[in-house]
């Protein structure tokens, strides 16, 4: 049986999807991806982002600026981010957040660029897409200000945090604070064993599973390009993880996505 699920992030415009993305795209329908978010990661690959959802009809867009590619953007580059925010496919604020691993753009513009897109997701009212590598204590920390300040949407969802690896306890604070957590590939990688306890804890009614397409590609496709249709790898790993049944796993984090992300 094929399982209706949604990638709620992949980055099907980048270069590595060129020669056949139309083929990617297909495949991922015909292995029950009813829907897939394109996440940008500057302004060039969400306008990308938005030609693709506009002529893809299961698929949505987010925009934003990932923080490797933070060092030079502007106020003016936040205004077109803005106007962006506007298109009927656009779906988020994103691929947004701190790295302090690869840490290609200084820490304090890093801080600087996420604090302007955070003020971007709270006036268009739509959620984002956090990214955080070694940096959670300041995301948690930054993410705090902005939702006691920010105002909420009416259903209390902040947005998501996108391929969550840390502990319980952080899990516990980005709830609170109104975030869905989203999982990928890796979680079935043998150097993730030990993260199964937490991923276990998580509710599933705030799960979301991605692939972050082209890379993190499961276990069994390690290696290789990732896409969409590798996805229902993750939900099988995710359903044996948390002792339910695959479909379970398909329907409740569609229904979540469907909610985070206000898609038909």
């Amino acid at each position: 049986m094929t399982l209706a699920i949604i990638d709620t992030h992949a980055h099907l415009d980048m270069p590595q999807f060129d020669r056949d993305r139309a083929e990617v795209i297909n495949r991922a329908h015909e292995a029950g991806v009813v829907a897939i978010v394109n996440v940008g990661t500057d302004l060039k690959s969400s306008e990308h982002a938005i030609k693709l959802a506009e002529v893809n009809p299961g698929v949505f867009a987010a925009v934003g600026f990932h923080p490797h590619e933070v060092a030079s953007v502007s106020k003016a580059d936040i205004r077109r981010l803005i106007d962006m925010a506007r298109h009927k496919k656009v779906v988020a604020i994103g691929e947004i957040g701190l790295d302090y691993y690869r840490s290609r753009s200084p820490h304090e513009i890093q801080h600087k660029v996420l604090e302007w897109q955070l003020e971007v997701a709270a006036e268009s009212n739509l959620p984002v897409v956090i990214h955080s590598r070694q940096a959670e204590a300041d995301m948690v920390d930054t993410l705090k200000k902005w939702t006691a300040s920010a105002k909420p949407r009416d259903d209390g969802i902040r947005g998501v945090i996108h391929c969550f690896s840390g502990g319980i306890e952080t899990a516990r604070q980005y709830l609170d604070m109104g975030f869905h957590i989203s999982l990928g590939g890796y979680i079935g990688y043998p150097t993730s064993r030990n993260s199964h306890a937490t991923i276990r804890a998580l509710p599933l009614d705030r799960l979301l599973i991605e692939t972050d397409s082209p890379f993190l590609p499961p276990q069994s496709r390690r290696g290789q390009r990732n896409e969409p249709s590798y996805l229902p790898v993750t939900v099988m790993a995710l359903a044996e993880i948390k002792g339910v049944s695959p479909e379970t796993v398909a329907r409740e984090t569609a229904a979540n996505a469907r909610r985070v992300f206000h898609l038909p």
